[in-house]
């Protein structure tokens, strides 16, 4: 299927890496030309290096933190500059700690609120004047299936995703009708270094070994696996394109039909 997406510009938070990097080489892979953002720059130059080069698009490296409103607004400005409009935002930058409630510091939430709710109204705020003068835009948010499904374990993730989620409800009612759609994609498990890391506190917090931790986890999910970052970034890919035309204010898990919390027998 052509998804009609040759020749549009894509603004990808976090896209060095995981979810936003497969979502950057696929929207390359479709014709578009991207923009890809991270704190780091060693990282976020050798990805838009890569992604050039197998995609024969053009890509442009920037480094950015979300969770610093001037860099925000820095990087729309640059990709506006260089390419004159933006057709796509998604946004993948941040993740939160897990742990249980009495562990988790203030500081760890107030991060948590910062960089992966705050993050993405900054970025969001950012680009909507622009889409909304243009009268087309899609925007996705890579949020997380926890902001739908709570679990005690992701407390932090799950107040930012849920807050992502309500977020992305408003401006999808406002600004659809003026032709920016506005929808999300809720991750369960990925396999990515975020989900070792959190396989790791798991198994800390379950008493376990390593192997048992990932046996409970992957016995929690009813496909029997944990998901691909490119299974995310497929659907990411359909949201922004115009094949998916009436979605708006959607709210969408991939999360192979998980039911119960992590490792909980």
């Amino acid at each position: 299927m052509d998804l009609q997406l040759t020749g549009k510009i894509a603004l990808v938070t976090g896209g060095s890496k995981g979810i936003g990097r497969k979502s950057a080489e696929q929207l390359a892979a479709e014709g578009c030309d991207v923009v890809i953002v991270s704190r780091t720059e060693s990282e976020i130059l050798q990805a838009a290096q890569e992604i050039a080069a197998e995609s024969g698009r053009t890509v442009l490296g920037l480094t950015g933190d979300m969770s610093v409103a001037a860099d925000v607004e820095g990087v729309v400005a640059t990709t506006l500059e260089r390419f004159g409009h933006i057709d796509i935002v998604v946004t993948c930058a941040g993740s939160s700690p897990g742990g249980l409630l009495e562990e988790l510091t203030e500081e760890q939430w107030l991060g948590s609120m910062q960089l992966k709710f705050l993050g993405y109204v900054r970025t969001v705020r950012a680009v909507i004047g622009h889409m909304r003068e243009r009268g087309e835009g899609s925007i996705v948010l890579v949020v997380g299936n926890d902001g739908l499904k709570p679990s005690y374990w992701e407390m932090t993730a799950g107040a930012a995703n849920a807050a992502d989620i309500n977020f992305a409800s408003s401006v999808a009612e406002q600004y659809g009708p003026l032709g920016v759609r506005v929808n999300t994609v809720n991750p369960g498990p990925v396999n990515t270094g975020r989900w070792e890391g959190l396989e790791a506190a798991f198994a800390r917090d379950k008493k376990v070994d390593a192997a048992r931790a990932h046996e409970l986890a992957v016995s929690s999910l009813p496909l029997g696996r944990i998901c691909e970052p490119d299974e995310v970034a497929n659907l990411v890919t359909f949201l922004a394109s115009p094949r998916s035309s009436y979605i708006n204010g959607a709210h969408i898990p991939v999360d192979g039909g998980q039911r119960k919390a992590l490792m909980d027998v």
